[in-house]
């Protein structure tokens, strides 16, 4: 379905805002930068864009394209905020190295050792956890698990998020592969706030924003302030209809994601970063030796054969995660770099260290394509590379992702006996189900139809659908979800609920959705 902005809104929405050094600072093929940017936010349907560019040390260009919310004037301008979620974590990883210079921990520290009550679910990783793998991915536990802990928010503290990790089943060995999470970012928020005896938030602002002069930079969205003028998210519900949706707050496992901020302060940032710690004024931040230890290889990442042949030449040569920022090669060049993926809003900000330059690319609506696309066109720009189209690229990415998912839908409809009936009347369904990590999950039968609810999550809440034999399909009150899930159900002999587990229906839903590692037991006394 086309939706609003594949008419010709987005034909009305220009640059906002520039801050550019003179034409002859730049490279030529940047030029068609804001045709680029027009053409992207044309072809995934994005309201508004935010890039900032630096190289050796200056700020090549700030600017804001479209708008700010859809239906609405306000443009995106440099200083507008964005929630830079993962992002983040190359905070979370100064913050720690920073007590690290100040002698407050060590990083290969056990976890333990501050926090003596952390435990993983295994009791060997439990006391071989250092403060470094916190940062790495590599403790064991599945993609994205322990997420519906806070994702989307819950009424979890980050303590509790923490505790409840001790039940997250881990699904490889320790230090043995690579495995993106954001849990083990919470763990690192306590271990910051209880060697530095502040809260994170008071830190980060003390220790980091203050200090790079990134004033407009919030904590979270329940830190904005009067006057400031953040990007409104937007999703395509159901996959297709392009709308708003509410802002998220993440205070519990703020380690991993939160931060709002703006093109303008993301480039003191990267600067800060190019420039092996030092800021502005040539006064360290943290040291060139904690700089490569931040940038060191902790674990290698199987390189993925590219979606579609256009992608070929952004194949890497290698690939791997270091401490809050992931590792890779482009055309010669070492790249540090990391992404940042939140309802309604992702990221993309990328380092080339020995070309001094760094690319910035904010945005307001869920399109990896979208940021990847402009990334690499900058690359391209200052590395003088043969001419590629990355927006025809990403798109076909794009399009080879919906039919992959199109396919397995269409498995389902091919597997399903649709004729079947329930074992049980509905009634039978209904009930709590306590899942040792997460905690209750309720199945209301009233009106008939079965309501299932999680209990620390406000906006999962939904009607379930028949859909095979004991097998139903959640679908969600908020469709900005995209989130979905089979809900199947085991019987013992008696023909009693035994177990409830879930997984998404779709390929496309985000891996924070982590119901694959639920396994819902019937609460009974």
């Amino acid at each position: 379905m086309k939706t609003l902005l594949g008419s010709g809104l987005l034909l009305a929405m220009g640059a906002a805002q520039a801050v550019d050094l003179p034409p002859a600072a730049t490279p030529a093929a940047l030029a068609q930068l804001d045709a680029t940017v027009e053409r992207v936010r044309q072809q995934f349907d994005v309201p508004g864009v935010a890039i900032a560019i630096v190289k050796d040390g200056e700020v090549v260009l700030e600017r804001g394209y479209g708008v700010r919310e859809i239906g609405r004037p306000g443009p995106v301008q440099a200083d507008t905020l964005f929630a830079i979620a993962s992002n983040t974590k190359a905070f979370t990883a100064t913050a720690l190295n920073l007590l690290a210079e100040d002698g407050k921990l060590k990083m290969d520290d056990r976890v333990i050792d501050h926090l003596p009550w952390f435990r993983m679910s295994d009791a060997y990783v439990t006391g071989e956890m250092r403060v470094r793998d916190l940062l790495s991915h590599r403790s064991g536990l599945g993609l994205g698990a322990g997420d519906l802990l806070f994702w989307p928010t819950t009424t979890y503290s980050n303590e509790e998020v923490v505790r409840r990790l001790a039940k997250v089943p881990l699904k490889g060995g320790f230090r043995d592969r690579y495995a993106y999470d954001n849990i083990l970012y919470a763990v690192a928020q306590q271990v910051i706030e209880t060697v530095s005896g502040q809260s994170f938030d008071a830190f980060l602002q003390q220790r980091i924003f203050d200090k790079v002069g990134m004033d407009g930079t919030r904590y979270n969205a329940d830190h904005l302030q009067p006057g400031d003028t953040p990007a409104v998210g937007h999703a395509k519900y159901d996959y297709t209809d392009l709308r708003t949706v509410a802002p998220l707050t993440w205070s519990n496992a703020a380690g991993a994601g939160g931060i709002y901020s703006s093109a303008h302060d993301m480039a003191k940032w990267m600067n800060v970063q190019l420039a092996e710690g030092k800021l502005a004024d040539g006064t360290p931040l943290f040291s060139a030796k904690t700089q490569q230890q931040m940038w060191q290889m902790q674990i290698p990442q199987v390189v993925p054969t590219p979606a579609v042949p256009a992608l070929q030449a952004a194949r890497p040569n290698f690939a791997g995660y270091a401490e809050g920022w992931s590792l890779s090669d482009y055309r010669g060049q070492k790249l540090v770099w990391h992404t940042g993926g939140w309802p309604g809003q992702v990221s993309r900000l990328t380092l080339v260290p020995e070309q001094k330059l760094g690319v910035v690319v904010l945005t307001n609506q869920e399109s990896g394509a979208a940021f990847n696309a402009i990334t690499m066109s900058v690359l391209d720009a200052y590395l003088q590379a043969p001419a590629t189209d990355w927006v025809a690229a990403y798109a076909a990415a794009v399009a080879k992702s919906q039919e992959k998912a199109d396919e397995s839908w269409q498995k389902h409809v091919a597997a399903r006996d649709a004729r079947s009936r329930p074992s049980l009347p509905l009634s039978g369904y209904a009930g709590t189900y306590r899942d040792a990590w997460y905690g209750d999950v309720s199945i209301e039968h009233k009106g008939g139809k079965l309501r299932l609810r999680f209990g620390r999550t406000a906006a999962l809440v939904g009607t379930m659908t028949h859909w095979q034999h004991d097998t139903f399909i959640v679908r969600w009150d908020d469709r900005s979800l995209n989130a979905d899930a089979f809900v199947n159900f085991s019987l013992d002999p008696d023909g009693k609920v035994r177990e409830m587990r879930m997984q998404a229906v779709s390929s496309l839903t985000d891996f924070s959705f982590d119901f694959q590692d639920l396994l819902l037991l019937p609460v009974t006394d």
